[in-house]
């Protein structure tokens, strides 16, 4: 397994982060484990979560997990704030000193350490000055109760607001992001990366698969599997997508590879990117993503995957793809 700087920081993680959000839910406590202890013997040092997934119960899984494994301090626990935590209370959301301090105590508790490495701001909250976020992430970070901060789905001059904001008032700064990246929507090489290597902002996609579409369990002009998580936005899949779909296929079949390892492989060789967020929800996917790691890609790789995927470029926007075309607008 390959290991990379987190960021600026100099703290090596893995070049694949495994994203714990089914466990507890979709994948169950047992299986979830087991899960987390074959990542970690493959060498997979860099774990994400959040509150909001399962209301707690991928932390609470994830931390039984670590505790169980004896190896907590060997790796590097990210989890997240900003989701609702209970729907009656107007204050248990968004990006407040109160939420944030009272949800930096609940996920440490479920996940059963006493730091969490990474606490990322989970999305951008217009309603809450970003100093006040920032300073509460720096007590917390003073306290010993966190040692970095990131965001999740900011837009570049969002992160560069906080960046000045915490140079200006002498805080702690964000280290890394989480965008929604794959080679349907490269969006974030407009603005973000170069953002990114600029100013030392690591970059951990999420959806590097496009939500599946780069299983290969899709094919042009069949129906979409009614139970898979594609299923409702079928038509924003056209033939473009497709396109982009056979080249992966065809260098999978060229390297012996899936066509998901190919893409992962892809994403996590571009430039300034630290590692994709994998999300398998079975020990077979699992097995499936960890083989990304052994996949090289070339110039010449590249030159034909951005033939069919024009870098920069949105051939599926991805808010619209999963949740519609104002799903975005937090």
């Amino acid at each position: 397994m390959e290991y990379r700087s987190l960021g600026r920081t100099g703290v090596k993680v893995s070049k694949l982060c495994l994203g714990c959000m089914t466990f507890g839910s979709k994948t169950d406590e047992a299986e979830s484990i087991r899960m987390v202890h074959r990542a970690l013997d493959a060498g997979i040092n860099f774990l994400d979560t959040a509150n909001v997934y399962g209301r707690g119960a991928s932390e609470e899984v994830t931390g039984k997990a670590l505790k169980q494994g004896g190896r907590r301090d060997r790796v590097v626990l990210a989890t997240k704030v900003y989701g609702r935590m209970d729907d009656t209370d107007p204050n248990a959301r968004g990006n407040t000193r109160r939420h944030i301090i009272e949800q930096c105590e609940a996920s440490l508790r479920r996940l059963q350490t006493d730091w969490i490495d990474l606490y990322q701001i989970h999305r951008p909250d217009p309603s809450v000055p970003v100093d006040e976020t920032l300073r509460a992430l720096d007590d917390l970070v003073r306290q010993g109760k966190v040692r970095y901060i990131g965001t999740s789905t900011f837009a570049a001059w969002q992160i560069v607001e906080a960046l000045w904001a915490s140079k200006e008032l002498g805080l702690n700064r964000f280290v890394c992001e989480q965008p929604p990246y794959h080679p349907l929507d490269r969006r974030i090489e407009r603005e973000l990366v170069p953002m990114a290597l600029t100013y030392g902002i690591g970059l951990i996609p999420w959806s590097p698969l496009a939500g599946g579409f780069f299983t290969g369990k899709y094919r042009r002009g069949e129906p979409f599997p009614e139970d898979s998580r594609l299923s409702g936005s079928a038509r924003q899949y056209g033939d473009a997508a497709f396109d982009v779909l056979d080249v992966f296929g065809a260098l999978a079949r060229e390297k012996d590879a899936t066509i998901s390892q190919v893409a992962l492989a892809w994403n996590a060789s571009q430039p300034g990117i630290t590692a994709p967020i994998i999300g398998p929800r079975t020990m077979e996917q699992l097995e499936d993503n960890l083989g990304a790691a052994d996949v090289e890609i070339t110039d010449a790789d590249r030159e034909r995957i951005d033939a069919a995927a024009p870098p920069g470029r949105a051939i599926v926007p991805f808010y619209e793809a999963q949740w519609g075309p104002h799903a975005h607008r937090w």
